[in-house]
């Protein structure tokens, strides 16, 4: 464990005795200089040598007269722990409280003079200092129990100079911990903010302190998800907050309604049954649905929806109205036609009477054997009823084992029942068998998050994670393929397809049909179509499986996919890549399947163009300094084509017309990049197929808004003035120069936080000057973009640190400098050179010139 880690709790360490081994020991003098103790640390912290640096700290206690008041001396005369980095004071002040444990020692009673002075200090101290000192000292100087007047006017202040952050929510949670009256009060208030038609503005005029809170924090949608948060963590009952429910059978509406509408992967059957149980007879939810309902321009399936939920039909739009009576004459209604989609989708290659559906342990028993059989590979699957309301996780529903030729679907309710019975002891050690056995390969993509479920849901089964033996997650094996030149089209139009689905369609041709994926598994007989995409789940893990066997340098897999066979143990939080699969993983930079290397590219001569769908990617290869262009919502995928040709970017895109645009800029020039993943991965998977050199000064030298690559530093004096005069356009300010600081002066709070290997900001750009601004209010540049003050807030305008401001001169956006540049450089360490870790740490940072 990094010795800077702020998170020692003694229960999270079984060294919480004495480290000495000896309780009484003292090496050092009784009465030392709290500082020079401190002092003797260092070099010990420095080489990270933990044991030894924990013996002498906890020998330097003991020796210490009064450890209290001499932790709060080292903190004040000392200036490490101001900073955001581990701090040697942060992780003294933790061993200190665990020492303390220990310990039992009389304390200074509650309310006593001199734990007063104490508190007081440590009260001043908590207010400067980092997260990571928090703990500790409230629990050193019983903080929880004292006196609150300090701690509420240094918050004040804290407030007032803008250093506050109100989202601090633990500090009201921890407040009502231990008070079950105040814990429901809380939630009923929040609840009340949360009922349909209630206007957050009201809070707003009520307290007029909270009005820097931006207002969209407070949404029903942002209330819902806290009081849910607070409901599981105070383990209350959930009825105690019905405007909340109803928060969140709205957005299960909108989001069974994209995946219907849209998406159109969900089937009608299935979204009617999950839509009729979330709106009920509420008339607000039926407003709601008929709204989301009809924003949709194709009347034939808004009517078919409006028919099987008996909506009423008072305010439906003319063409819905006339074609529900058509369906309500009709008699036999077929389905949507977008429904029967068999072409389009992989294909089931077993037949029907090869699936057996398994509900007792006679049934199941007969199929021992064939299960068992060593030497074989199986496909192992997991469904369960989707859950839209509060609460954890729904009970595992069905279990699918597919073996060469046949399916088996085991009803775990059924099978697991009752609990402690013999049949589902059987049915357990049958479970636990075909898991350890060694000799059985156990396919699966995602196992290790389906067999915890599966241990939740049945207790029988908790131990199925660990009992995993002989296994290879296709999710893993995906991983070293996603960065690959390889088509994601979508299907019918609708969102491409993800997951298994995506590697099915890479390695067998087409997708997997999902629209029962959200269908009620708990349904019982199950429908037809549940039965086949059930086997059709686990099924295509062995086809998948055989194909990449055969094949392995087609998906760019090195190697034999056999001998890649993970053995032991299954824990996906030290799970090891197959051995000859890890090579590939390893090597940060691809290789053309030709086994040419890829030239490499700096990131400010990178140019690409994005379709609509990849905003969250745009944004971060621009925060890296890639030149991106975005087409806008409306806009063909054939302009991509044409900007790429004209301009020599390249094309990444997420939909369909992938095979048509690589057709049209050629060979290396189109990737389409995979949706499952979050922006930053997409980001560092196209960074490294395209071999681009990424440099701590890369960083944040393009506007993440607007693409532009051109700023004007500004300084503090000036900003005063520009944000004065926007928010007093009626006369120049009078109190300028009161409000000018010393530049020599320094900030006695946090400083701005330096990446590693990155430095500070400083891109190259000159001083605005007054010849630049076009007006002063509102503060407008000569090619007439205005800043952007308003996102100024007044607290940072007061740090005395911040000497300086950058605006963009394409979108007027105003930047500073502060700890986001810390946590870009490490979110994308692996791929920045110059970095700790990075790809080739031992190459200095380049430098920070202007793009090509």
């Amino acid at each position: 464990m990094d010795p800077g880690d702020p998170a020692c709790d003694p229960a999270s360490d079984p060294a919480t005795r004495d480290p000495t081994g000896d309780p009484t020991a003292q090496s050092v003098p009784t009465g030392q200089d709290p500082l020079l103790f401190l002092q003797s640390l260092q070099m010990l912290w420095s080489t990270r040598e933990l044991r030894q640096l924990r013996e002498e700290a906890w020998r330097g206690f003991a020796a210490l007269d009064d450890p209290l008041t001499s932790l709060l001396d080292m903190l004040d005369g000392s200036q490490g722990w101001r900073g955001r980095g581990p701090s040697l004071e942060a992780w003294v002040a933790c061993e200190l409280k665990r020492w303390l444990q220990t310990r039992p020692r009389p304390r200074p009673a509650q309310g006593s003079p001199g734990l007063k002075q104490l508190q007081a200090r440590a009260v001043r101290v908590l207010a400067e200092s980092p997260p990571s000192l928090v703990e500790p000292l409230v629990s050193i100087f019983q903080l929880q129990d004292a006196d609150r007047s300090p701690l509420l006017a240094h918050i004040h202040r804290l407030h007032q100079e803008g250093r506050f952050k109100e989202d601090k929510v633990h500090l009201v949670e921890r407040y009502v911990d231990s008070l079950p009256d105040l814990q429901q009060r809380l939630l009923a208030l929040l609840d009340s903010w949360c009922q349909p038609g209630f206007d957050i503005r009201v809070v707003a005029r009520w307290y007029p302190q909270v009005t820097s809170v931006r207002l969209e924090r407070l949404s029903p949608r942002e209330l819902s998800r806290q009081v849910l948060r607070l409901l599981e963590r105070y383990g209350l009952d959930p009825a105690l907050c019905p405007n909340m429910i109803t928060q969140q059978h709205l957005a299960a509406l909108r989001y069974l309604c994209h995946k219907r509408l849209v998406e159109r992967s969900l089937s009608q059957e299935s979204w009617a049954e999950h839509v009729q149980g979330l709106v009920g007879q509420n008339q607000w939810l039926q407003e709601q649905l008929l709204q989301l309902l009809t924003a949709h321009n194709d009347a034939a399936v808004v009517a078919r929806c409006v028919l099987d939920l008996s909506l009423p039909t008072e305010q439906l739009p003319a063409t819905v109205a006339t074609e529900l009576n058509r369906l309500r004459l009709q008699e036999g209604t077929t389905e949507a036609p977008f429904e029967d989609r068999e072409d389009d989708h992989y294909q089931l290659p077993i037949a029907r009477e090869d699936i057996h559906f398994l509900a007792s342990w006679e049934a199941l028993s007969r199929h021992q054997e064939e299960l068992l059989q060593p030497g074989q590979v199986v496909g192992v699957d997991l469904e369960w009823k989707p859950s839209f309301c509060a609460g954890g996780r729904p009970r595992a529903s069905l279990m699918q084992v597919a073996v060469e030729g046949r399916v088996f679907l085991l009803d775990l309710p059924k099978l697991l029942s009752p609990a402690g019975g013999p049949a589902p002891r059987a049915f357990s050690r049958l479970v636990s068998r075909l898991l350890s056995e060694p000799s059985v390969t156990k396919l699966g993509y995602g196992m290790a998050g389906d067999l915890r479920s599966l241990g939740a849901s049945y207790p029988a089964l908790a131990h199925a994670e660990k009992q995993l033996r002989g296994s290879l997650d296709l999710l893993q094996v995906h991983k070293q393929m996603r960065v690959v030149d390889m088509p994601a089209p979508g299907v019918d139009g609708a969102r491409g397809p993800r997951g298994l689905s995506l590697l099915v369609q890479q390695v067998l041709g087409k997708p997997l049909d999902k629209t029962q994926q959200l269908s009620n598994w708990d349904r019982r007989p199950l429908g037809e179509g549940q039965l086949v995409y059930a086997a059709t789940d686990a099924y295509c893990l062995l086809e998948v499986y055989w194909a990449l066997c055969r094949e392995p340098a087609r998906f760019h897999l090195s190697g034999d996919l056999a001998r890649s066979l993970r053995l032991g143990r299954s824990d996906r939080s030290r799970m090891q890549e197959p051995p000859r699969l890890q090579k590939a993983l390893a090597s940060p930079r691809q290789v053309p399947a030709e086994g040419v290397a890829i030239p490499e590219v700096r990131a400010r001569a990178f140019r690409v163009v994005c379709d609509s769908m990849l905003q969250g990617l745009a944004r971060s290869l621009r925060c890296l300094g890639v030149d991106v262009l975005v087409l806008g919502a409306g806009e063909d995928h054939r302009r991509a084509a044409e900007v790429a040709r004209q301009e020599g970017r390249v094309i990444l895109t997420s939909g369909l017309p992938y095979q048509k645009l690589r057709a049209q800029v050629g060979a290396g020039r189109c990737l389409s990049v995979d949706c499952s993943l979050r922006a930053r991965q997409q980001a560092k998977a196209v960074l490294r197929h395209f071999n681009v050199r990424v440099t701590p000064a890369d960083i944040f030298s393009r506007c993440q808004a607007c693409n532009c690559d051109q700023y004007l530093k500004v300084s503090k004096d000036m900003m005063k003035q520009l944000v004065w005069l926007g928010s007093h356009p009626e006369g120049p300010s009078s109190t300028g120069d009161k409000t000018t600081q010393n530049e020599d002066e320094r900030e006695t709070g946090s400083a701005p936080e330096e990446a590693p290997g990155c430095g500070t900001y400083d891109p190259p750009c000159r001083w605005l000057e007054e010849a630049d601004l076009r007006s002063r209010a509102p503060a407008t540049l000569g090619n007439g973009t205005r800043l952007q003050l308003a996102g100024v807030p007044a607290g940072v305008l007061q740090r005395r640190a911040l000497r300086h401001f950058y605006c963009c001169t394409g979108c007027g956006k105003v930047f500073w400098e502060g700890s986001h540049l810390g946590r870009v450089a490490a979110h994308f360490q692996e791929v920045l050179e110059g970095a700790p870790g990075s790809r080739e740490p031992g190459q200095a940072p380049g430098p920070a010139g202007s793009s090509d």
